[in-house]
């Protein structure tokens, strides 16, 4: 494909709560196995991009180290690669990334010293298939300046945390909002865009020259009428995990079979960093009814609608019910746990109950070992 890739993964988002502690919202796991910046990545690779930078910031340990190796993605090529950009202290700049438009420019070299005439940016914490070329097709085809990919939103609880676009028949953009507190329209920015590199670069040099640091509001909302701004219709699944109740329901989602078929067993895959642990083992007295249990996990008890991620022990006599249980957690005898979230590392003592009403309920332990 003849475009470079760059995933924005650095953002801070206080809506999900205790879960973004000590881990970016790109690195939450999803789906038993998955880390949440896999699928942007696996789509990156499915699509032919060679060359993909990932803009990581806050709380970055964890991701910074599931993305230690490029094999997974198969990045690791003599030609283009994986690259992984931190804020970092120069002759020039001493901020962290203030904005989404301030990562790109403390990073323009990146994309002075490529080749690619084009550049696809997308976020870490969507989850989603996409084949990019198909977006640069249409991108070239309407001869825009910017092309964002949308998605009509059905639940319209939820638009409030995206930016909403109008459009002409023709698929051009005349009205971007950020985050409205009311609004009529349902079609939202998925946060995944093309742009001519030379021209991404003009703009991000602009923005910088007049203290502007907001890729939406700075540059997309700016020059609407300006520069050709066009939408590219998702018609498939997408969801974005920055909410607790988001993070919750995307994950239960992959409990309906068309969806985890979707992602599982069509092509083309989700790949993501590979442990070598034995298969989940279910001991006498266990029952375990329409759930995903990952590899490494040891059930004794009763698991309802739930999700086990990896190396997770269920004792005796336990319950669980539509639950998510997060990396490394324990669950002790006779424990009663529905709609909540465990964190990893969580020690669930024997003879405890946990039930969320209403919204997820987070049960976590501070061990800082486990994230």
């Amino acid at each position: 494909m003849k475009a470079i890739g760059i995933i924005l993964a650095g953002g801070n988002n206080k809506m999900m709560k205790e879960l973004s502690n000590k881990r970016a919202i790109a690195a939450m796991p999803v789906a038993g196995s998955y880390r949440s910046i896999d699928f942007s990545l696996s789509n990156m690779s499915n699509s032919r991009i060679q060359k993909v930078a990932v803009i990581t910031q806050y709380n970055a340990r964890s991701l910074n180290e599931h993305l230690s190796s490029s094999k997974w993605w198969d990045f690791g090529r003599k030609q283009g690669g994986l690259f992984v950009f931190t804020p970092t202290i120069t002759a020039d700049s001493s901020y962290w990334y203030r904005g989404t438009a301030d990562s790109l420019y403390q990073n323009l070299h990146f994309l002075k010293s490529s080749h690619e005439p084009y550049v696809v940016i997308a976020s870490g914490d969507g989850v989603y298939k996409l084949d990019y070329n198909k977006v640069l097709e249409y991108h070239i085809e309407k001869k825009a300046d910017i092309t964002v990919v949308v998605k009509k939103m059905e639940d319209k609880s939820e638009i409030n945390r995206f930016g909403v676009v109008s459009m002409t028949e023709e698929g051009r953009i005349t009205e971007i909002d950020e985050k409205p507190l009311e609004t009529n329209l349902s079609t939202v920015s998925t946060g995944i865009y093309i742009i001519r590199r030379r021209l991404l670069i003009e703009l991000i040099e602009k923005a910088a020259e007049e203290d502007r640091h907001d890729f939406v509001r700075d540059i997309l909302m700016r020059y609407k009428n300006i520069k050709k701004i066009y939408a590219y219709k998702l018609e498939s699944y997408w969801s974005n995990i920055s909410t607790v109740e988001s993070y919750y329901k995307t994950n239960m989602d992959f409990l309906n079979r068309e969806v985890r078929d979707y992602f599982f067993n069509q092509y083309p895959e989700i790949y993501t960093k590979v442990d070598d642990s034995p298969p989940a083992k279910y001991n006498c007295g266990s029952d375990v009814k329409n759930s995903l249990v990952s590899s490494g996990c040891i059930v004794n008890g009763t698991v309802e609608n739930s999700i086990l991620f990896k190396k997770i022990y269920v004792g005796n006599n336990c319950v669980i019910k539509n639950s998510i249980i997060l990396n490394d957690a324990y669950i002790g005898d006779n424990s009663y746990i529905e709609n909540c979230i465990v964190e990893s590392g969580s020690t669930i003592k024997a003879n405890t109950r946990y039930v969320g009403e209403g919204s997820p309920m987070i049960v976590t332990e501070n061990n800082p070992l486990y994230y």
